[in-house]
């Protein structure tokens, strides 16, 4: 398994260091593993995670609170699908993704409450929008009433 220093991992996830390390510290990421001289070596594991923090932060516009409920819930769900395949019997099978169901309705949710917030800033702004083309508009033709030079004499 390779390991990788805090400068790779910035390269490859698109963060600062400062960054990676204040999600650590705040909890969004887990704690990577240090070498004795308290170097952090993070695995390919803890990229791949880093990535999808990214993506939730960019893509969705979660707060850092939302993200680390994202995560939560995120990591909730691995932690199912692991113990799901694990299991045999039928019964415990169907527990297991009801459970599954449970944390997905969650993120699911999460996503929805943000989808929500765009909307309503969307609509804002196309009402707005609206507002300034019918002022544009109402000005145009107050000008042409205003202005005669602008219109076609008869003669």
């Amino acid at each position: 398994m390779s390991l990788y220093k805090i400068d790779d991992v910035a390269k490859e996830s698109g963060l600062t260091k400062r960054t990676i390390r204040y999600y650590e510290e705040i909890g969004v990421m887990p704690s990577p593993q240090r070498t004795d001289g308290g170097t952090r070596l993070y695995t390919w594991e803890d990229i791949t995670y880093l990535k999808k923090v990214v993506r939730a932060k960019e893509v969705l516009g979660f707060s850092l609170q939302e993200l680390h409920a994202y995560v939560a819930t995120s990591d909730a769900l691995n932690e199912q699908r692991f113990d799901y395949q694990q299991t045999i019997e039928v019964q415990e099978r169907i527990e297991k993704l009801s459970t599954m169901e449970t944390t997905l309705n969650e993120q699911l949710e999460l996503i929805e409450q943000k989808l929500h917030s765009i909307h309503a800033v969307q609509s804002e702004l196309e009402e707005l929008r609206g507002r300034v083309q019918t002022g544009i508009q109402r000005l145009q033709e107050q000008k042409q009433e205003q202005d005669p030079s602008d219109r076609v004499q008869d003669g």
